[in-house]
This record gives C-alpha cells, sequence and structure tokens, in this order.
C-alpha cells in the first residue's frame, strides 16, 4: 500500500508509545476512507504546527506544450514540444488544528477503528478516516496530532487569561467524549468540551471563543463540590486488562472498548462520564482537576452549608485554616469545631444523612456527630476537597504518588 518502499514493521507489543516525545511536524502515506461510499485511495498527510494537510496524488503537465492550449506545435522541434507529465501530491483539503478534535470511534458505532482516526476542524470539517500501516504508526501520528492541538489551545489558553482576572484563569480545557445513557438504556458518546476556569468547572457542546460563550455552558458546577475520579486508562489486546488489576480499579466494563476513562460525580448523586483519546491527556485532566480544585480551595478559604439535626437548623463550615465547625444558624453561637486531623471516620445513608466520628483531643475518645444536608453529595466533595487540599499544601509529593494514570505510565 506504500508508494515509498516496503512497509514498516509491526508494532512491539508493550507499555504505551505516549511516554515518548511527540514530533511536531510529520509527513506520511495513509489510506483515506470514506465510510459512506466504502471507497479508499493513497493519500500523503502533512502535519505542521497548525495545520493538517491531506494530499492527493494526480498527473500534471510539467513542461512542453500544453494540450489544451490552441497554438499548434512548432515543426521544428517536436520532441522538445512534446507535453511531459508527472505524478504529484496536491494539496486537496488543509485542516486548521486550533479547537480540533480527534476520533478513534466508527460512525454510528462505540467500537475503536484499527489504526485509524479522524480529525474534525473547529467549524466541523473532517479529514475522513485516516488509516495507517501498523498500530504504531497510527498511535505516532495520533499522539503527534495530538499535541499541536494541544500546544495551540494552550496558546488559547493564554491569550483568553490575559483578560482574566487572577482568579478567574483557565486551568486547563479540551475536548472528550460524554457517555449519554438513553431511555431505552442504550449508551453513546457525544464530543463536549470541558475547562477548568476560576472556581468553576465548565461542559460545552463546542469551545468558548469569545467572552459572552463563558455564560452560555451547558452546565457549571463549583470546583469544590465536584469529585475527579479515573476509571481505565488503557487498551491494547489484554494489556488493559492488567493494567486495571495492578491499579486496583476494578469498576471496569468489558463491553466498552473505550480506554481512557474518567468520571466527574456533581451534587444530588449525579455525574458525567467522559473518555479521551489517549493515556497523557487523561493524566492532564487528574493533574489539572487536582491543581484548580487545590487553586479554589485555598482562595475561597471556606464554605458554609445550611443543615439540621432534632428540629434545629444549623450551619456546617469547612475551613482551610480551622477544619470543621458547627453553629447556630440564629445565635451564631459555636457548637463544636474541629481540625481535619481529628476526624477518623464518616459514614452516611446515601441520601441526606451523615456520621462524622472525630477524636477528642483531650479524651482521645471518639466522639460523633450526625447532621442532615439537602444535597449531601456537594457537602461530601467539599470535604474530600478541602482534605486534599489540607494534604497537598503539607505534603505535595503524597498527592502525586496518589495519580491513578501516572502511577501506572511510569511505572516499570
Amino acid at each position: 500500500m506504500s508508494a515509498e518502499g516496503p512497509l514498516p514493521p509491526a508494532a512491539p507489543r508493550g507499555r504505551p508509545g505516549c511516554l515518548l516525545a511527540p514530533v511536531r511536524t510529520k509527513t506520511g502515506i495513509a489510506l483515506l476512507h470514506d465510510e459512506g461510499s466504502g471507497n479508499a485511495y493513497d493519500v500523503r498527510v502533512k502535519l505542521t504546527k497548525e495545520v493538517l494537510t491531506i494530499q492527493k496524488q494526480d498527473v500534471i503537465c510539467v513542461s512542453g506544450s500544453n494540450p489544451s492550449a490552441n497554438a499548434p506545435p512548432s515543426p521544428s522541434s517536436p520532441i522538445a514540444n512534446e507535453p511531459k507529465y508527472e505524478k504529484r501530491w496536491l494539496d486537496t483539503l488543509s485542516v486548521p488544528l486550533s479547537m480540533a478534535r480527534i476520533s478513534r470511534c466508527k460512525a454510528g458505532t462505540e467500537k475503536l477503528r484499527s489504526s485509524a482516526f479522524e480529525v474534525l476542524a473547529l467549524d466541523g470539517v473532517s479529514t475522513g478516516v485516516l488509516q495507517f500501516y501498523t498500530a504504531q504508526e497510527s498511535a505516532d501520528w495520533l499522539r503527534a496530532v495530538s499535541a499541536n492541538i494541544s500546544d495551540l489551545t494552550l496558546q488559547n489558553m493564554k491569550m483568553a487569561n490575559k483578560c482574566c482576572s487572577p482568579c478567574d484563569q483557565v486551568v486547563h480545557m479540551g475536548w472528550v467524549n460524554e457517555r449519554l445513557e438513553g431511555a431505552d438504556s442504550s449508551q453513546t458518546f457525544r464530543p463536549k468540551f470541558l475547562a477548568l476556569r476560576g472556581a468553576s468547572f465548565y461542559v460545552f457542546s463546542s469551545p468558548p471563543v469569545s467572552t459572552l460563550d463563558w455564560v452560555r455552558a451547558e452546565k457549571i458546577y463549583n470546583l469544590c463540590e465536584v469529585l475527579f475520579k479515573v476509571h481505565k486508562f488503557w487498551l491494547t489486546d489484554d494489556c488493559w486488562l492488567q493494567a486495571n488489576f495492578y491499579l486496583g480499579l476494578h469498576d471496569f466494563d468489558l463491553e466498552d472498548q473505550r480506554p481512557y476513562c474518567f468520571s466527574v460525580m456533581v451534587g444530588h448523586g449525579k455525574g458525567h462520564f467522559f473518555n479521551v483519546e489517549l493515556g497523557s491527556e487523561l493524566a492532564v485532566w487528574e493533574k489539572s482537576f487536582q491543581r484548580a480544585t487545590f487553586m479554589e480551595v485555598q482562595r475561597t478559604g471556606s464554605k458554609t452549608y445550611m443543615c439540621s439535626w432534632q428540629g434545629e437548623v444549623l450551619c456546617f463550615t469547612v475551613d482551610f485554616a480551622v477544619g470543621f465547625t458547627c453553629f447556630d444558624s440564629k445565635t451564631k453561637n459555636v457548637l463544636w469545631r474541629f481540625r481535619f486531623s481529628q476526624l477518623k471516620g464518616s459514614s452516611d445513608d446515601g441520601k441526606t444523612r451523615i456520621k462524622l466520628l472525630f477524636q477528642n483531643l483531650d479524651t482521645k475518645q471518639i466522639e460523633m456527630k450526625e447532621l442532615e444536608f439537602q444535597d449531601l453529595t456537594a457537602v461530601l466533595h467539599c470535604v474530600h476537597s478541602f482534605i486534599a487540599a489540607k494534604v497537598a499544601s503539607v505534603d505535595p509529593a503524597f498527592v502525586d504518588s496518589q495519580s491513578v494514570a501516572r502511577k501506572y505510565m511510569c511505572s516499570n
């Protein structure tokens, strides 16, 4: 299938190639599939920092008389004037990579394409399905295109942050696929654009390109009240099963072929389930959620929630410097206060009620405090965010050691 020599050897099985540094510019041969007609033909693919260009081979006249010209050929030099033709690669499509996205799944299905993907521009223009000769070559191209898209996204973030206050900076943003549950329990994935900015986690149907677009997000959540969780992150034949068992991730779905998955749990027990195309992207999202959440916790300092117990209306405050405080909503009298280190355990009924177990520093006895909240999930996520931020401020290396995606990618 190659026009430039023998096929390269098959990609070796083993560690994911995303640990290698991708090349920013690249040229190669691929097979372009038209999934509508079923036709396929060789194209040349050229990658620059800002554009992915598709070239088709055509025969052009390079010298001699133009067959389409009206003037007759000169009788004195018929050989010299004979037209000469050559096969050359001509640009047929250029796809801007700024805010572009990559898709590896077959249209209308959830099955991953074999050694193939397509790139879609912000305006929806697609390269078509590009199939490469080996899985390794496809992975190399996928990493290279993804890296250039990420670089351009970072440039857009820097430009946006110049117009934002220090407390409203964009920490990370990019394309993902969200799993949607149908009424008949069927599952489908749709592209979404996520952003971590200031105090909020945004879900868009398309990237924000203006200031007004930020208020038009499909969903906006407070970062302190969401919980990020890695589900699985590598699928190559039987290898992802090994990776899941290595990390103790037992909630994987054998029917789900999408390899790099994470969820973001929000208030009232609801959540979003996403996947990305590369394990390196998953590691970046995990790190970015940690960073954005920790920054917001430190900026906010404390959050207070209305609660109740035995008919009394109370206030429960989580404070980065102080810990936990419960006080009467009317008199403001403090009922109890404990540091984060005094929290020894907790349990909840999954609805509204939680039991917190604190150790009394004087008696060393465990004291149980029971409270009810309207949105218990948001409170639990907030407590988790503040405790994690507190640990990170004391021991940053501990937080890095808990990174699920990077734990396997960086292991031997």
